[in-house]
């Protein structure tokens, strides 16, 4: 079987040309603050690519490197200086229930992630706007929204089906239920009408709309599935374990599967594509174009 690998890089090209053309159209400004108080090397990474993507399309982006006691100061401070229109903070900082108070910390206007308690609740509920005129969208958490592009690019969705419906008749699993990527994720893709298994260490979860409206928001229940049971019959498979030994065993791929990785390591095994009809091997680059999608989104909402 012929597969086709598709790159971030290709995928972003439309969306960095928007961003750089809506800032230097427009004349404006907009500035981006990163927070990193952690020594995690991924988050290292993500920040070193963020800098260099932003002066390419102009955002103004700073990177403040502080010590995780001063973080909280340091997130009020900015969240009060007119000057700052994003902030960004790069996990995991204390790796328990104290970064998710960091998370509400940030001002719900500048929380450029969507990972504030409002956002957070509205995107699980299916509230798609944060006014009833529908005038401001609300800000969904940036890898999340950069896999439902990638799915978007390579024509998981239909266009030809409405809104809330256009991954009617999908089955996908995903691997990773964190609630800064996997679990927003799976809710995201059953909001759009798939059925989702959401997989984790404890178990595995399903994850699809509730009967009724068009965009109820969906329903969770718990299953007995093991990963043999799904990943067979799975049109696509999204992984995101941060673990370099951690593969999803080629043998279970159906055939003409569609593969995706969000992990910083290689969650698929090197001959993937002998199963695969598309393979996507990172979508950092996208996450990116989102993140300033979004900061774009926070600046209009601030300037009126």
């Amino acid at each position: 079987m012929s597969c086709k690998t598709v790159l971030a890089k290709e995928i972003t090209e439309s969306f960095r040309k928007e961003i750089k053309d809506t800032i230097n159209s427009r004349g404006i400004h907009p500035r981006l603050v990163g927070f990193l108080a952690n020594q995690d090397q991924a988050a290292l990474k993500y920040a070193e690519a963020t800098a260099k993507t932003c002066l390419e399309t102009g955002v103004d982006f700073e990177l403040r490197k502080c010590n995780r006691e001063e973080l909280e100061d340091l997130i009020i401070e900015a969240n009060e200086d007119d000057n700052v229109h994003g902030i960004l903070v790069y996990y995991p900082v204390f790796g328990d229930r104290q970064d998710q108070y960091l998370q509400n910390v940030v001002d719900c206007q500048k929380d450029v992630e969507g990972l504030c308690h409002k956002y957070v609740y509205n995107m699980y509920h299916n509230i798609r706007y944060l006014d009833k005129e529908e005038t401001k969208k609300c800000i969904i958490p940036c890898t999340p929204l950069a896999i439902v592009k990638v799915l978007e690019y390579i024509g998981v969705y239909n266009p030809v089906l409405p809104y809330g419906n256009r991954l009617h008749g999908r089955l996908i699993t995903v691997i990773n239920r964190s609630e800064i990527v996997g679990r927003p994720l799976a809710a995201l893709l059953a909001n759009d009408g798939g059925k989702v298994y959401s997989v984790d260490i404890n178990g595995i979860q399903e994850f699809h709309r509730g009967p009724g409206l068009r965009l109820k928001k969906h329903e969770v229940h718990d299953t007995n599935f093991k990963l043999e049971d799904i990943i067979p019959i799975s049109d696509v498979v999204i992984t995101g374990v941060p673990s370099p030994t951690y593969k999803i065993p080629t043998s279970l791929l159906r055939d003409g599967v569609i593969a995706i990785n969000f992990s910083a390591y290689k969650n698929f095994e090197p001959n993937v594509k002998d199963k695969a009809s598309i393979y996507v091997p990172s979508v950092g680059k996208v996450t990116i174009a989102m993140l300033e999608r979004n900061l774009l989104r926070l600046y209009d909402c601030q300037n009126g």
